[in-house]
Formats: C-alpha cells, sequence, structure tokens
C-alpha cells in the first residue's frame, strides 16, 4: 500500500536570452557617444551658453597700495614663558591717500607700539586672539589716519619667542 512515487523528472530549463542585454548596452554606447560628440562639437552648450554659464568676468582691482610697517618688538617681561614679540604688517591704503599715510607713519608706530605693550601676556599667546587683535590695531591706525585712508591692516610676522 505504500506507493513508490517516481520522481517526476525535472524538465530542462531554457536558456534566457542575452539578446536584451546586449542591445541595451550597444544603446547605452551608442546615446552616450553622440551626446558626447553633440557637446564637444557645440551643438549642445554651444559658445554662447557656455559663456553664460561662466559667470561675469573678474572687475578691475581697486585703486590700492601696500605700505608696510616697520617691524615692532615688544620684550613681555618675566612672568610670560616667551621674551619677546616680533610684530611686522602691512597697510593696505587708498592710493590717492598713500602719501598722507606714509607720512604719518611714526605716529601709527607709536599706537602700535602703546597698544601691544597694554596688552595682557595670556591674550598674546592665546591664538584664537589674533583676529580681536587685529581689529583694535586696525581701528586705532584709522583714528590716527582719518576715516577712509586705511582699509586694512595686514599682519605679515606675529612671532612670541
Amino acid at each position: 500500500m505504500a506507493k513508490t512515487e517516481k520522481p517526476q523528472e525535472a524538465e530542462p530549463k531554457t536558456k534566457r536570452s542575452k539578446l536584451p542585454l546586449l542591445l541595451g548596452l550597444m544603446l547605452g554606447c551608442v546615446l552616450g557617444g553622440g551626446g558626447f560628440y553633440a557637446t564637444w562639437t557645440g551643438l549642445i552648450l554651444g559658445p554662447k551658453e557656455v559663456a553664460e554659464t561662466a559667470g561675469p568676468a573678474p572687475g578691475a582691482l581697486p585703486d590700492i597700495a601696500f605700505l608696510p610697517v616697520d617691524s615692532v618688538v615688544i620684550s613681555l617681561g618675566p612672568a610670560s614663558s616667551s621674551r619677546h614679540l616680533r610684530f611686522t604688517a602691512q597697510l593696505e591704503v587708498a592710493n590717492p591717500h598713500a602719501a598722507e599715510v606714509a607720512a604719518v607713519m611714526p605716529r601709527i608706530l607709536d599706537v602700535l607700539n602703546s597698544y601691544l605693550r597694554a596688552v595682557s601676556i595670556s591674550e598674546l599667546e592665546e591664538p584664537s586672539s589674533m583676529a580681536r587683535l587685529r581689529a583694535q590695531m586696525l581701528r586705532r591706525v584709522q583714528i590716527v589716519t582719518g576715516e577712509g585712508r586705511v582699509r586694512d591692516l595686514l599682519v605679515t610676522e606675529f612671532v612670541l619667542n
């Protein structure tokens, strides 16, 4: 009564055709090559369209001059881990006012020297205080030279040794 069932013979699997895959690859290559050719020859994004996407041409540089400020060496005293501060800068000046600012350079040096001597040693040694020190010195220089003459103070050397 026990029937033994014969395993049914498996139907042979049919191989899937690779034709759709090959057609897809060929179509992708043809379309990619056509897009490259159209862009390269200027049919798409021609010279006029490329110029529009490049943005405006840069304008002329402002009429400025840079005046060097002599180096200032300040002794820091025994409480500091460093012994001296060496400070050098450049002043960005409107070119028509360059001669006027150069004429008051001794007064600018005096103001910078006085300010740097008054700053606490901990502030000088803190790396994040450079922006605040620079802004304070620029404001003092602008007061000495008059408004509109000095545009910026560029610190070129700030060495604690």
